[in-house]
């Protein structure tokens, strides 16, 4: 996993303190074009983009784009659904 946020370096870190993984900061509406997600202009904010890559290829196998607190990934369906991913890698 890994977050990013518009966030300055210091609030950054506060969101970040305790989390298990990467966090970044100062996403920019290019970073939020390059990463296909939805750039909310009158906020000037990045909003939620959550999407599962396949380990081998990198490419994009799941996604999920919120404009809101609704929407987004629940972590037991994303543990289930790479589950089922490698399960039919084996067959």
């Amino acid at each position: 996993m890994v977050a990013a946020s518009v966030d300055d370096i210091d609030n950054a870190k506060k969101i970040a303190n305790g989390k298990g993984y990467p966090f970044g900061f100062g996403v920019t509406r290019g970073i939020a074009d390059t990463l296909g997600s939805w750039w909310e202009d009158r906020r000037q904010i990045i909003q939620p983009s959550e999407f599962i890559l396949n380990r081998d290829t990198g490419k994009v196998v799941a996604s999920s784009y919120s404009d809101g607190p609704l929407g987004r990934l629940d972590a037991g369906d994303v543990v289930r659904l790479v589950t089922f991913y490698e399960s039919m890698a084996k067959k």
